[in-house]
């Protein structure tokens, strides 16, 4: 991994104007340049027009990864927005890294009350890059969830999330009180949700297929890691009532395990360049988030949205 000084710039008003003037006189012989010309050959119609874009491509370039406002009364922009990172070409902005702390208040492994550091939502947002880049090279249309799917892990977030439960996201006046609360508004949780969906039918898809579980390795979670969990006044399920659990448990460990693998692969294959040097020194590979996380002897299990 490439780290690289954060990329910056600041034009007094003197230099953005004649950056100004500068962009006025080559737009201004692109469009003569594109004009269509009735005593010109097709070729030589064709290289001027060809040279007008090459120069309009190379100014929009030149502009560095900062968006600023410049002020009236101020000879200092005012910074909008500006890169962090680059995945693979594609850009991640500083408010890319706020929306993502703010979406962090919907998982549930998140510690209440507690936010997640830019470090950590920069590491979510490098790994996310990484796999929607690969979910693209393949059929998108098969992995793609469908609304009603969206709809109902929706539902689960607003019924079952402890936070959401507090503050009675059920009813709509609550719902509304709490996206208000923590800057969010439903279209993007109903993005997140989406692409979350994505994302977890593609691991499951990729590596679930050919996983096979042996009922001796269902035997030995049973007894040595299922049993020691009940106290000895409780009545013990039998191996035969919680098999399919079990099962499904094993299955889920490996298939993290390899996605894990995968996933840290692509980041020491991939080009990846963290532009913002105070959050490079923390990084390293963050899984996606997995289907289910196992938990105690009850059977639950905790969903990551």
């Amino acid at each position: 991994m490439r780290r690289l000084a954060p990329i910056r710039s600041s034009f007094a008003r003197p230099a953005a104007v004649d950056r100004a003037h500068h962009v006025a006189v080559i737009l201004s012989g692109a469009r003569r340049a594109l004009a269509p010309r009735g005593v010109e050959g097709s070729a030589v119609a064709f290289r001027k027009s060809a040279a007008a874009k090459l120069l309009v491509l190379a100014l929009l370039l030149s502009a560095p990864p900062t968006f600023a406002a410049q002020q009236p009364d101020s000879p200092s922009p005012v910074v909008l927005d500006r890169a962090v990172a680059v995945v693979n070409k594609h850009v991640i902005l500083a408010s890319d890294l706020d929306d993502e702390i703010r979406l962090s208040v919907l998982d549930p492994n998140t510690v209440p009350q507690v936010e997640i550091t830019r470090q950590q939502a920069l590491e979510q947002l490098i790994s996310r890059a990484l796999i929607e880049q690969q979910i693209r090279q393949q059929d998108i249309e098969a992995i793609a969830p469908s609304q009603e799917e969206v709809n109902a892990r929706l539902h689960e977030i607003r019924t079952e999330l402890p936070i959401c439960i507090r503050q009675n996201c059920a009813s709509d006046a609550g719902w509304k009180a709490f996206l208000a609360a923590h800057g969010l508004t439903a279209e993007r949780v109903e993005a997140y949700l989406h692409y979350r969906l994505e994302i977890l039918r593609f691991i499951e898809q990729r590596f679930r297929q050919g996983i096979q579980i042996s009922p001796r390795q269902i035997e030995t979670y049973y007894h040595d890691t299922l049993l020691p969990q009940y106290a000895t006044s409780v009545t013990v399920p039998p191996l035969d009532k919680v098999s399919p659990r079990i099962q499904e448990i094993l299955l889920q460990q490996q298939v993290n395990e390899l996605f894990d693998n995968w996933l840290t692969d692509l980041r020491r294959q991939g080009d990846v360049e963290v532009l913002d040097s105070d959050l490079a020194p923390e990084l390293t590979p963050q899984p996606a988030p997995a289907a289910a996380t196992p938990a105690g002897p009850s059977g639950a299990e905790r969903k990551s949205p």
